[in-house]
């Protein structure tokens, strides 16, 4: 049976006992209706011509006059033909015959006694009705009592009826869909297994096949999947175990979903015993898990004694994103992605930081020792710059000047580079000390006002009054001072300005350099404070090392200072940094 048929005799069923209960109160409502219209039809019209009759006979004496007469007569008849009682068209008999000897005169004494004839019959039939009334009431109690009866008992069984439909017909529905909700559940468990069996031949006998055909084919794809999946799982598992790098994943949940023997080896834990473990237990008693999971700082190279020496690896934290497909009312897909885990990854770069030492400590060493012999250079220059050795001609000198112009190019980089040593190998060392920014732009100045004078470029400066201290190195922060002043002065054009803003923004000093040369491509400005990274030049000007930024930003930063540029394509370029105040 389908199960449109179903609930159409279901409802169907409800229908006639609805309908039928109905039909019973209405029945019994209708009898009791019968009987009380029959009291006040019948009877009640009887008393009313009784009640006139009686008020004629007590008002007026016999002979009657026409018109009392009249209505006495019309009473009377109209009693004759609403006769419904027993008893009732005797009393009517014996009131006509007394009434008729009425109407002739008589003595007084027979005519007194045919009045209480009158009188008499009059009483008879009120009585006959008076007491119909009474019976008939009781008849309509009884009929009343007994339709609340029929009706409580009609009420009591379409109740039972009604609650057991109610409670047994839903589950014609709600059962099966039930199974098939287990069911399914048992599918997303992968339990193939599952089967349902209806015989009732309706649409969920139809779909229960189909459902059972479904499994078959799932439980036959997992069958032929399942040993390429633990075949291609051996493989990643291989993969993972034998990877020269450190590696630990954990899943969404915080659980230790792999680890392969490098990492394990590191932490010193038991890779067999620790996959499945939550992670915050684990990081309890491993410090160095608990350094990986949970760094302390921003800086990603870890130190670790491994191999029996110090080693430094680098730390790679990647979140493993998984699309996530909903499908949304208008049948698109609309992907979304959710997160499945973590993946930690620790880098040997132990080989790398040895060689970047090694190099560190050749550049320092060869910058020490090439000091020496510029330094010796330098004096040379001198002497021979000295007309009392004796007179050059106009060649020599300007020989001597392209010397001197390459020695102090030199002994420059040389500098840079043993200031880039000391803060490579972590042995940069300032001097702080309380100080007045006019006092370090003063001194910036001082050193390049010679070479600003040889371009007749003016170098204008703009403080502002009572600036609070700054606590810095003065030697340091005004060398950077001098390298902005320098870059700016080289690509001035000559009788130009330069432009020295000295102010105070929120908590910071802000110092600034400004020129008006052809400023700096925006594709090289992010690139600017990297070491050894040089602007490419029209060959009009001699570019240095690629060092002078890279060094500012380390000194101003080591005094908790931020450094920026900020230039156009012909409007020059803004050199700036600044230092916090001291409170």
């Amino acid at each position: 049976m389908k199960i449109k048929t179903k609930l159409r005799l279901g409802f169907g069923f409800l229908f006639i006992i609805v309908l039928s209960f109905g039909l019973i109160a209405l029945f019994y409502l209708n009898e009791l209706s019968d009987k009380s219209k029959v009291i006040l039809k019948d009877n009640y019209k009887s008393l009313n011509y009784v009640a006139a009759m009686r008020n004629i006979v007590d008002q007026y004496s016999f002979p009657l006059s026409g018109s009392q007469q009249a209505i006495f007569t019309e009473n009377l008849k109209n009693e004759g033909k609403n006769i419904t009682e027993k008893g009732e068209k005797v009393a009517y008999q014996q009131l006509e015959a007394a009434f008729k000897t009425l109407e002739n005169p008589q003595p007084t004494v027979i005519q007194a006694n045919r009045i209480r004839d009158l009188r008499q019959a009059l009483q008879n039939i009120e009585q006959v009705n008076m007491k119909a009334i009474y019976d008939k009431n009781e008849q309509a109690n009884e009929a009343s009592s007994r339709a609340n009866l029929y009706i409580m008992i009609a009420a009591t069984l379409s109740f039972i009826i009604l609650f057991t439909f109610i409670v047994n017909f839903p589950g014609f529905v709600a059962n099966p869909l039930a199974e098939f909700s287990a069911a399914i559940k048992q599918i997303s468990r992968k339990n193939y297994k599952q089967r349902l069996h209806f015989e009732n031949g309706d649409e969920f006998t139809e779909l229960a096949h189909s459902f059972n055909g479904m499994v078959v084919k799932l439980n036959e794809w997992e069958n032929s999947n399942l040993s390429k999946i633990k075949s291609e799982k051996s493989r990643i598992e291989a993969i993972i175990a034998q990877m020269q790098d450190a590696i630990i994943g954990l899943n969404e949940k915080g659980e230790v979903l792999f680890l392969n023997h490098l990492a394990a080896k590191l932490m010193n834990l038991d890779e067999n015993k620790v996959i499945g473990q939550n992670v915050a237990e684990l990081m309890q008693k491993n410090e160095l898990l608990k350094r990986i999971i949970k760094p302390e700082t921003d800086d990603n190279t870890l130190k670790i004694y491994a191999d029996e020496k110090e080693s430094y690896f680098l730390l790679e934290n990647r979140e493993i994103i998984i699309p996530n497909y909903e499908e949304q009312e208008e049948k698109a897909l609309i992907a979304s992605s959710k997160s499945a885990g973590s993946v930690y990854i620790l880098k040997n770069i132990t080989q790398f930081k040895e060689l970047d030492e090694a190099k560190t400590n050749f550049i320092a060493t060869v910058s020490h020792e090439l000091k020496t012999p510029l330094s010796s250079i330098k004096m040379s220059l001198k002497l021979l710059n000295d007309e009392r050795i004796g007179a050059m001609n106009e060649e020599q000198h300007e020989l001597l000047n392209h010397i001197k112009e390459d020695s102090d190019r030199l002994l420059k980089i040389t500098s840079e580079l043993l200031d880039l040593s000391q803060v490579e190998t972590g042995n940069l060392k300032l001097t702080f000390a309380l100080t007045k920014p006019e006092d370090i732009v003063q001194y910036a100045i001082d050193a390049v006002k010679f070479q600003a004078a040889q371009k007749s470029i003016n170098l204008e400066l703009n403080c502002e009054k009572n600036l609070p201290n700054v606590n810095a190195d003065i030697q340091k922060t005004a060398w950077v001072l001098v390298n902005f002043l320098s870059n700016a002065l080289r690509y001035s054009s000559e009788k130009s300005k330069v432009m020295i803003d000295i102010f105070q923004k929120d908590h910071f000093i802000e110092f600034s350099v400004r020129d008006f040369g052809k400023g700096i491509e925006e594709k090289y400005q992010k690139r600017l404070f990297d070491r050894y990274f040089q602007v490419p030049t029209d060959g009009q000007n001699k570019s240095g090392s690629g060092l002078g930024l890279a060094i500012s930003k380390d000194f101003i930063e080591a005094e908790n200072g931020k450094i920026w540029v900020v230039s156009a394509m012909g409007e020059g370029s803004k050199f700036c940094f600044s230092l916090p105040v001291v409170v």
